[in-house]
């Protein structure tokens, strides 16, 4: 994925137009008011004070990700603009490359609002960002652990001793974490090469490492375009898709909170509806052939209770620990204390998507 966004405000409607696919209308979400520039540059802080300040509440920013499928289809249809247009609310979008990089954001209060695997947004608080997450977006089954065509890696065993790339702090490198415990092993029998995701097919391509955590697209277009092999997945190693709020902007304007979880519900029932037109935008921001798209959507379920609770808690239990084991947190009892207070289901239980 890469990291420069795309202009913050789309002109890309046109593509569905083309398609004859009517939008939904956008009479239904919340009136509301909160933002990172279309370059993906953090912007400077206004005279006013920080995200959460007068400026601030004139803007809504938040980010879209080609992990986040719903995301796109907002932007693309441009919802909240219309909603919030009226009331002197400006809406600015900002791409995400990797849950990392949202989480970035995030915690300097360059967006109010990003999206994340599960995994990440526990980290993150773990590590003192004050975010909560508001809407559970899709169960993904996007992570894998990939090879080259011709490698002679058949499983993770086979791991021991080989170069591995991963984002770290997010879904994939937590998901290669729990792969190298069914074979016995752990980060330090393999030599980890901490890359962002699509610098880490670009690694796998050239031969620069010997497999790749992996995430969707861009996983399912090294298998389409370079023979690429996923060597080992399993759905259940995977973290939620969730979108996060800081905690300021929530207390502080919680009808843009609510503003944008409704259109969240919207577009989670406009895909299906509109399947070939969401595939075909998903292909032209990640820059993908529609049948890589085709096949991403396929792995991501977005038929799911938006609402984030205990079946989001019972994944993160299991993955919590490893933040420990691997140093990224100091101590059990803070990873505990931060899943205990992770979620703010109040937006989700109430959002109108009509």
């Amino acid at each position: 994925m890469p990291s420069t966004a795309l202009p913050s405000q789309p002109s890309r409607r046109s593509l569905l137009g083309l398609l004859a696919l009517a939008p939904l209308g956008a009479a239904g979400l919340a009136a509301c008011a909160q933002g990172e520039d279309a370059s993906g540059a953090a912007p400077a802080a206004s005279a006013e004070g920080s995200a959460s300040g007068s400026q601030a509440a004139r803007t809504l920013t938040l980010d879209f990700a080609t992990y986040n499928p719903l995301s796109l289809v907002i932007r693309d249809q441009g919802w909240l603009e219309s909603e919030l247009g009226g009331q002197g609310v400006t809406v600015e979008w900002v791409q995400s490359a990797g849950s990392n990089k949202a989480n970035e954001f995030l915690r300097n209060g360059n967006i109010q609002i990003g999206s994340t695997a599960g995994a990440a947004a526990l980290l993150a608080r773990s590590n003192g960002s004050p975010i909560k997450v508001v809407d559970v977006f899709s169960q993904p089954n996007w992570s894998g652990v990939v090879v080259g065509k011709d490698s002679p890696i058949t499983g993770v065993a086979d791991l021991r001793g080989k170069r591995v790339a991963a984002t770290t702090g997010t879904d994939p490198y937590f998901f290669l974490v729990q792969a190298l415990g069914t074979a016995g092993l752990t980060t330090s029998d393999i030599t980890l090469e901490n890359l962002q995701h699509a610098d880490g097919r670009s690694a796998l391509d050239a031969g620069n490492v010997d497999a790749w955590a992996g995430l969707d697209p861009i996983m399912a277009a090294a298998q389409a375009e370079s023979g690429a092999k996923i060597v080992y997945d399993n759905i259940d190693f995977n973290s939620y898709g969730v979108l996060n709020a800081r905690e300021d902007f929530l207390s502080e304007h919680p009808d843009l909170a609510q503003a944008v979880v409704n259109a969240y519900e919207k577009a989670r029932a406009w895909v299906p509806a509109n399947l070939e037109a969401a595939t075909a935008l998903l292909a032209e921001v990640a820059g993908i052939d529609p049948q890589v798209a085709t096949t991403t959507l396929g792995r991501t379920k977005l038929d799911i209770s938006p609402v984030p609770g205990a079946t989001q808690a019972a994944v993160l239990e299991k993955i919590g620990p490893l933040f420990v084991a691997n140093g990224d947190v100091a101590d059990q009892g803070t990873v505990d204390a931060a899943l205990e207070s992770l979620f703010e289901p109040a937006y989700a239980q109430k959002a109108d998507p009509s």
